[in-house]
């Protein structure tokens, strides 16, 4: 069957070769040749590295190196590229498997053909579930025979060398070539095509075309029911604000497959677009309770808790998230600020500011000392000392008269600001904050409902409401008047005019796609010019870092990248 690259995009750095030896049939029958491969055997018991070691040079392996603990896996990964690591859940001081492996995912330290296996005795579902989503290539429970490992890193193996070239332009960010490869693999790796097709649609979202990989969700579901193809179809939903339709699709997921915690986060996330507070609250104990060592799902759990006012589950998912997070690449300094926020609402300010001391010390840093100063703010108030809570007032009320909109900090925070001022009884600068806060997010239903409920708790309700409403109004004439501009050929008046919205709005994504937008059609309309070309990437790049994953991001990069020139002709070559 000849081989055939969709949309005529022939892949960058494949060779025909290449590509014709990627198409072959899958030969899992062949035996792997382990020896000219390297290794890594991470366990701080001696005996059982010693089994691993042995068993992998049984299998051939000549170059095993070993790790005692997380510390000296993570220096010894980030100097060497490993095709086999062999690495043991439970590690004394320091990381566990689990955390060696997220950590090395997210810096990069992993080829994409190296296979990681989790190897433990331990079969509990924390340690399983929790491993499973940073997604090992193996689990495997000791005793671990030699012809079981054997066994099993020849299948991985094989899998691996038809994913090779894929993850390799992946690397590359060549989203398009991957694509094509993944139309070439199923031809001959009919074994693999349902996580081909996963990966191509992820790929194809990459690459800014939504319509073919939405109906690779479509067509699947048409033939069989598939849980990833519905979580798919539900981000789909949520992009086109259909909210309530997500939270359908992804309750099937889960009715279906009660162990698809990927599905929990969306649908949490779900309700949260929806102002379902309660019902986010409900899905993520019940995420948490089949794996709790997520340090993501934990603090978003504390943070819904504690909205809820359920200040015991609250409390209870801050401490588990600064716990599984101590050794963790995803620790921050939030819940460690949230913890000492419950408290000072559960009366204990002597904790509360040990939390403070702790976190300071932990993260050293000028927003760090900031947050500290608030949250001992709103932990004075919650104890009835207004006098010197009315000290820390003061200081934001200065702070706040003389800072910019790009000065300010997230939502979150100017939410805490604003409840310390207001409950001292400094409204001026309180509702200012808040209105930015709400132009700032203008589209998004958990923030206004945020700042509904601090209005509320300062006996503003009404008063509230119409702030709100009005903040938003001026942010949507602030922005239609850019786009009239745009449409109407006044493009230069356009630009100007989109710079100052991003100094009032600086947060507003609305702002920044609409800024990225004119400042791209003001090149293809009167012609090249480096300076606009260098700010709508700067525009690109901040939206990219603010909500990573953005079909409309991808587009425009799309679009910005076919205005840039080449470099060899601006060179003169």
């Amino acid at each position: 069957m000849p081989t055939v690259v969709m949309a005529g995009r022939w892949p960058k750095g494949i060779t025909m070769n290449q590509m014709i030896a990627s198409n072959a049939p899958n030969a899992a029958a062949k035996s792997v040749n382990w020896t000219d491969k390297h290794y890594l055997v991470i366990d701080d018991c001696a005996s059982i590295r010693q089994l691993l070691r042995e068993s992998l040079r049984n299998m051939g392996a000549k170059s095993v190196d070993q790790a005692t603990d997380g510390g000296e896996a993570i220096a010894l990964i980030s100097n060497k590229r490993y095709d086999v690591i062999l690495c043991d859940y439970h590690l004394d001081g320091g990381r566990n498997g689990q955390q060696i492996l997220e950590e090395a995912r997210s810096n990069n330290l992993l080829n994409p053909s190296c296979i990681f296996v989790m190897v433990s005795a331990e079969k509990g579902a924390d340690s399983v579930m929790g491993t499973a989503e940073y997604h090992p290539d193996a689990y495997l429970i000791k005793p671990i025979t030699e012809g079981m490992l054997n066994t099993r890193l020849n299948r991985i193996w094989q899998k691996k060398q038809v994913f090779k070239s894929i993850d390799l332009a992946y690397a590359r960010k060549d989203y398009a070539g991957a694509a094509a490869l993944c139309d070439i693999q199923i031809v001959g790796n009919k074994l693999h095509e349902n996580d081909l097709l996963r990966m191509k649609a992820n790929l194809l979202l990459k690459c800014g075309d939504r319509d073919k990989a939405r109906a690779i969700y479509e067509n699947i579901l048409c033939q069989r029911d598939c849980a990833w193809a519905k979580a798919g179809l539900a981000r789909f939903y949520v992009q086109d604000g259909d909210y309530a339709g997500a939270c359908q699709m992804l309750q099937h997921v889960i009715d279906g497959n009660s162990l698809y915690l990927e599905a929990y986060d969306q649908l949490a996330a779900a309700h949260k677009l929806l102002g379902q507070q309660e019902q986010a609250g409900t899905v993520l104990e019940r995420a948490a309770r089949l794996s709790p060592n997520s340090v993501a799902r934990q603090k978003t759990l504390g943070e819904v808790s504690l909205g809820l006012g359920n200040v015991a589950a609250a409390e209870k998912a801050f401490r588990k998230c600064i716990s599984v997070g101590e050794h963790s690449v995803s620790r921050t300094a939030d819940p460690y600020f949230a913890l000492a926020r419950v408290c000072g609402i559960k009366k204990a300010p002597k904790e509360a500011m040990q939390i403070l001391a702790t976190v300071q010390k932990k993260f050293a840093c000028a927003a760090s000392d900031l947050r500290a100063r608030i949250t001992e703010g709103l932990v004075y108030l919650d104890n009835q000392d207004q006098r010197a809570a009315m000290v820390i007032a003061d200081e934001f009320e200065a702070m706040l008269s003389a800072a910019t909109a790009a000065d300010l900090p997230s939502a979150n925070i100017c939410m805490d600001i604003a409840t310390l001022l207001l409950e001292v009884g400094i409204k001026e600068p309180a509702v200012k904050l808040l209105c930015h806060i709400i132009q700032n997010n203008d589209d998004d239903k958990s923030v206004r409902d945020a700042v509904e409920k601090v209005f509320a708790c300062a006996q503003m309700g009404d008063e509230g409401l119409v702030l709100i409403e009005n903040a938003r109004k001026e942010a949507t004439d602030i922005m239609n008047r850019g786009v009239l501009l745009w449409k109407t050929e006044k493009l230069e008046v356009a630009v100007e005019w989109m710079r100052a919205a991003r100094l009032k709005m600086p947060g507003n994504l609305r702002v920044l796609f609409n800024t990225a937008q004119i400042l791209i059609s003001h090149v293809q309309k009167r012609g090249y010019d480096p300076a606009l070309l260098a700010e709508a990437s700067e525009v690109l790049a901040l939206i990219d870092r603010m909500a990573p994953g953005q079909p409309r991001h991808v587009e425009l990069r799309l679009q910005l990248e076919s205005i840039m020139p080449d470099p060899l002709a601006v060179g003169g070559v």
